[in-house]
């Protein structure tokens, strides 16, 4: 069994346990891969196959976990659950109206795909895939929101012996372009007409692409017979999807079964492209083994845990985060048919609208999903307690009392929850509960069994605060290259502040590296607690197990010169023992819980050889300013550090900026400053800022000495965003990117005396 049975006590078929443990679980020796040998743990071709390693116990063992094709997997859902709900999506969406989204449509009007019909439609597409010309080890890109035929496309692209290499909704054309060709895209499936005239473009600038097929349209209808010209692939069709399933309806078994009974679980079946701050992204290649043996470590703790996938029920997942990084991937694609397959539970998935979060609509669609499971980057979560706290502001008198002390009450028993902690229900918990269970179904998240976030990093406070509601977060941590998680928390084990303790049959270890050679290196010893930050329990987080990616894929295409290179990064990420190297500073506990301290590329070096972590102090300055929505601290060989700060504004979603109105925690600073220009130079906004960074300045926690303090700071004109370059999909910070943008800015604080230097372009 995965979690042992002093720390989550033996559940019943629906039970769900919330009592706290001393320690996190541990993995036996004999739980984890036999590493022997030097090497390499990686291969980059893109028609590879790796041999599986196996545990002679537990997960990661062929007895628990016996390698499997998602093929497989999803076959045996539509044997044991054909009549169960799969998908569900508003069709047609609804458009906005008057700059206002309608409400969602009843549950009963949303077009469903049972398991039987989804399976039956991914085998259909992937016949006309085949028909179209998909050779094997192809991929598939899919350009688009979430949706139905995204899912369908993917698989489609599996079952043909492919993979699946999806693009970001927001990539730009030269992004998207340089993803097809170099994942070897051959049929590309789109959402929007206006996708069509980028990727052409894009694909004629880039001019390596030499395998496009044909391309499918799923957002509208393109004209019948229509054709568009593709360098070097000439005049390609483009289809609808009615058009393109038309197809594979006409199409005999018989290829693809062929090509089904040559697809190995050692083959990948999906490229992740890094969202790097640098640089063009890698394609990280997932093997169907390292998919399928993720997944059910995530499924087997979340039963253990939550009692998810336990009953003969129905469990729901809204999908509105990008399928195309590792976390939509897993937890929207691959974990609902893995926990279909191994409970007696069904999981059904429903869709977003492509606007639900650039309109702040997300709650419409969690009101009908009531999702059992439900994943929040760091900014999703901190924009609902935003809108809480908003609602929690305006209330006065009893309600306002009334309110204060259910969350006093739920706090305290949140707090009490944690790792090492004595359970503490203090008297009036149930009604406060109570109480905050109208929060809760307000958010539609009621029935929310496992909250959880990842991708980027989440502030205490934040946690805090969801604690406070009676919601807890748990905290997912790993990387593209692991097949996304590597540790995790849950109800039972967890630390705020922590990102929790190493999966079953995944190794996770704090190495201090020779900073010229990876292969040396030096295990850290473990702290006495999560407080103790002392340079010798800190080194580089390295994972290893089964879930480590097959390697970065190269594209032959792209020359002798490419492929060397990929060679190069794949052995900088994986060293001779196997560990995954990710870059991430940190610490383990005594009691197994990882922290994460910094990034080895974010660190800021100072003019005296200094090693600053920026990301605690600025955490430390949002969570003392409610207004303020990101800050960066920058100093790297400067005499000293100073900051960029941006506004909560209206309209900003990590995508986009916003506008000049201020939002959200921003209009309470000051009620009489409506606008992040006014609040430029307006004084009760720099002396609010001011105090935030004086009382971080002066945490010995987060400033361990004066070269970590931030002596200047300037506040931007609009918040960061996609489509300023400033942060990646994952909405992080792209702080080289930053750097360059607002060199002017930085140059006149360097150069100004004072402490607030007003923003110049």
């Amino acid at each position: 069994m995965f979690v042992r049975q002093l720390i989550f006590p033996a559940m019943g078929a629906c039970a769900s346990g919330a009592d706290s443990a001393t320690e996190a679980p541990q993995n036996d020796p004999t739980m984890l891969l036999e590493y022997s040998g030097s090497g390499p743990w990686y291969v980059c071709e893109p028609d590879a196959k790796v041999n599986i390693q196996f545990a002679r116990a537990g997960l990661a063992s062929a007895e628990v976990c016996p390698p499997k094709t998602i093929i497989t997997v999803m076959q045996a859902c539509a044997t044991k659950h054909p009549d169960k709900e799969a998908l569900k999506v508003e069709r047609p969406c609804p458009d906005i109206v008057d700059g206002k989204p309608p409400p969602a449509l009843p549950e009963a009007e949303w077009l469903t795909w049972t398991y039987k019909e989804y399976v039956d439609e991914v085998r259909i597409a992937a016949k006309a895939f085949i028909k179209l010309g998909f050779a094997p080890h192809d991929s598939v890109n899919v350009w688009g929101f979430n949706s139905p035929e995204w899912l369908i496309a993917a698989n489609a692209g599996i079952f043909a012996g492919g993979k699946i290499a999806g693009l970001y909704p927001t990539d730009m054309d030269e992004t998207a372009a340089y993803k097809v060709a170099h994942s070897g895209g051959s049929i590309i499936v789109i959402e929007e007409q206006g996708k069509l005239k980028k990727l052409q473009e894009g694909l004629r600038v880039n001019g390596k692409s030499k395998r496009v097929k044909a391309i499918i349209a799923y957002g509208y209808e393109p004209a019948p017979g229509q054709t568009v010209d593709i360098v070097n692939c000439g005049q390609v069709p483009v289809l609808s999807w009615k058009a393109m399933l038309a197809i594979g309806q006409g199409e005999p078994d018989t290829a693809l079964e062929s090509r089904i009974s040559k697809v190995d679980p050692g083959h990948c079946a999906a490229l992740i492209y890094t969202s790097g701050t640098t640089g063009e992204p890698k394609a990280v290649m997932i093997s169907h083994d390292n998919i399928i043996f993720e997944s059910s470590g995530l499924v087997e703790m979340l039963g253990n845990t939550v009692g998810f996938g336990r009953c003969s029920d129905q469990e729901r997942i809204l999908s509105y985060l990008p399928l195309s990084h590792v976390a939509g991937m897993m937890v929207d694609i691959i974990s609902p048919i893995v926990c279909t397959h191994q409970s007696s539970s069904w999981v059904t998935l429903y869709f977003a609208r492509n606007y639900d979060l650039k309109v702040g609509a997300i709650k419409d669609r969690l009101q009908i999903a009531r999702p059992t499971i439900f994943l929040g980057v760091p900014l999703v979560w901190e924009k609902i307690a935003d809108k809480i706290r908003a609602i929690g502001a305006a209330n006065t008198g009893l309600k306002k009392t009334m309110g204060d002390w259910a969350k006093k009450k739920a706090l305290e028993n949140s707090k009490s929850k944690q790792l090492g902690g004595e359970l503490k229900e203090p008297m009036g918990l149930s009604v406060s509960l109570s109480l905050l269970g109208k929060v809760k179904e307000s958010l539609g998240l009621q029935e929310c069994k496992f909250g959880m976030t990842g991708a980027a990093p989440i502030r205490v406070d934040t946690l805090e605060y969801f604690g406070s509601l009676g919601l807890p977060i748990n905290e997912v941590y790993g990387m593209s290259e692991c097949t996304g998680a590597a540790t995790i928390s849950s109800p039972q084990v967890h630390q705020w502040g922590s990102c929790g303790y190493e999966l079953s049959g995944v190794e996770v270890k704090a190495f201090v590296c020779d900073p010229t050679d990876l292969n040396k290196k030096t295990v850290c010893p473990r702290a006495p607690s999560l407080e103790d930050t002392s340079e010798e329990y800190q080194g580089e987080l390295c994972y290893r197990g089964r879930n480590i990616m097959m390697g970065y894929m190269y594209q032959p295409d792209f020359g002798a010169e490419h492929v060397a290179e990929i060679k190069k990064k794949t052995g900088e990420a994986i060293d001779n023992d196997g560990w995954l190297h990710s870059g991430d500073k940190g610490m383990i506990s005594e009691h197994g819980m990882v922290k994460i301290t910094g990034r080895y590329k974010e660190l800021i070096i100072g003019e005296g050889g200094e090693n600053i972590a920026p990301v605690p102090i600025e955490d430390h300055v949002k969570k003392q300013c409610d207004g303020i929505a990101d800050i960066m601290m920058l100093g790297d060989k400067r005499k000293y550090n100073v900051a960029l700060i941006t506004l909560k504004a209206e309209g900003a979603n990590g995508e986009v900026p916003g506008t000049d109105n201020l939002d959200a925690g921003a209009t309470r600073v000051n009620p009489d400053v409506k606008t992040i220009s006014q609040a430029m130079k307006d004084k009760q906004w720099i002396d609010t800022v001011t105090a935030a960074i004086t009382s971080a300045n002066n945490n010995a926690k987060v400033c361990a000495n004066n070269a970590a303090k931030i002596q200047k700071f300037t506040i931007l004109p609009h918040n960061f965003s996609e489509q300023g370059n400033e942060l990646t999909p994952t909405k992080k910070l792209k702080r080289g990117v930053v750097l360059k943008t607002y060199s002017a800015a930085i140059e006149h604080m360097y150069s100004t005396s004072g402490t607030y230097i007003e923003f110049v372009c």
